[in-house]
């Protein structure tokens, strides 16, 4: 018997299912956080090396929205920061987008509550990381939803396209680098 039919599995998937729809109707949108597991960036050395040697390679966790595409909407991902801030921030502009605000690639964000700004990407490959919003939305990797990365400044207010950025590639993958 394959796992996809163990009545087990698909009764805990159905589970989940129940417990996102409810999340999104009751507050607009479900937070996805997955903790730890190394970024596959790092460990196929993508763009031809790895700007950290793998003896000290950390694993990076990531949080994306489900619920901004039924409204018309790319899912929001961030990646490299704790639960807590992370469902704050994709809460925060989720609102934001509920609001009837649409963000833009390239766009500069900024907030009271958090001291980073935020650049807004597109992700080139959705369909390996938002596992859960495919699965809301019952589309195919090949058809995944659309997701924009949230890329913030590292604590001297430089992003990772600038030169003497702080934070190691692994901590925020650029978009396209990534797979789950």
């Amino acid at each position: 018997m394959s796992l996809a039919s163990d009545p087990s599995v698909q009764a805990w998937l159905d589970q989940e299912d129940r417990h996102t729809a409810d999340t999104i109707r009751r507050h607009g949108v479900y937070i996805q956080y997955v903790g730890g597991g190394r970024c596959s960036c790092c460990e196929a050395g993508v763009g031809g090396r790895s700007e950290v040697p793998p003896s000290q390679q950390e694993e990076t966790s990531f949080a994306y929205t489900v619920g901004l595409f039924g409204i018309g909407h790319p899912e929001l991902l961030v990646f490299g920061i704790d639960e807590r801030t992370a469902s704050s921030l994709l809460n925060h502009l989720a609102r934001v987008v509920r609001g009837g605000r649409d963000l833009l690639p390239g766009e500069l964000l900024e907030f009271d509550a958090w001291t980073h700004r935020v650049v807004v990407e597109d992700v080139p490959n959705p369909g390996e990381i938002v596992f859960a919003a495919n699965r809301f939305y019952q589309r195919p990797s090949a058809a995944s939803v659309p997701v924009f990365q949230l890329t913030y400044d590292d604590p001297r207010g430089r992003f990772p396209w600038d030169e003497g950025y702080a934070n190691a590639g692994w901590i925020q993958p650029r978009p396209g680098a990534f797979r789950a």
